[in-house]
């Protein structure tokens, strides 16, 4: 069942490893299907490389595995109260990207100082409290914290993004990285200036009315 979908999400999965964003086998991305409801989400400690699509796996909004023979990540809990609270998100990728993870171990949001960061998340990447990992509350924390924003850190754990696709939070969880990197490397030069409020809602607006081609 959900054939192309579980390409699309271990396609996404192993970009994880060419992009840099995981170590060994941490990290996640999953799919929601709109007509279903079911979610598909790479199999728990399985490597990327070699991953195939038949792994992953297909689960309920409630959790029970509908199709698969491995265990479903220890993160299918985060991404299925993300998906029970929010209609309007369709894609979920968890990553512990080392920059962007430097910024949630510090508690420290990620400061719109780059136009990027104003186009693709509108503001600043904020940073929700620390929750333990396995249950509901890492998914509560990125619902009650990430406002209208993509992308959110986790206090001493790492980045979620969310999109109304597999492939938008995947092309967020990318930008999140690449403007923590710049961000870092410019507080090594001094101290960056923010863009102002209105400039980064007019660049946010323009990106998404003006950016790409008509469908």
């Amino acid at each position: 069942m959900l054939e192309q979908l579980k390409e699309r999400v271990c396609a996404l999965n192993c970009g994880l490893a060419r992009e840099g964003l995981v170590a060994m086998t941490s990290g996640n991305v999953s799919g929601r299907d709109p007509d279903s409801g079911l979610v598909v989400i790479k199999p728990s400690g399985v490597p990327y490389e070699g991953l195939g699509v038949d792994e992953m796996v297909v689960v309920s909004l409630d959790g029970e595995v509908v199709e698969g023979a491995l265990r479903p990540s220890v993160d299918t809990a985060t991404h299925l109260v993300i998906y029970r609270r929010r209609e309007d998100v369709n894609g979920v990728v968890h990553t512990h990207s080392n920059y962007a993870t430097a910024f949630a171990a510090a508690n420290l949001p990620i400061p719109p100082i780059l136009t990027a960061i104003a186009d693709e998340f509108g503001g600043p990447i904020p940073v929700a409290p620390y929750a333990p990992v396995g249950a509901e509350e890492i998914g509560k924390a990125v619902c009650e914290h990430i406002g209208d924003g993509k992308a959110i850190l986790l206090k001493n754990h790492g980045v979620f993004t969310i999109g109304d696709s597999p492939e938008s939070a995947f092309k967020s969880a990318v930008m999140v990285e690449d403007a923590a990197k710049t961000c870092f490397l410019a507080r090594q030069l001094g101290t960056p200036e923010e863009l102002p409020p209105e400039e980064v809602k007019r660049a946010h607006q323009r990106y998404r009315e003006k950016y790409g081609q008509e469908r």
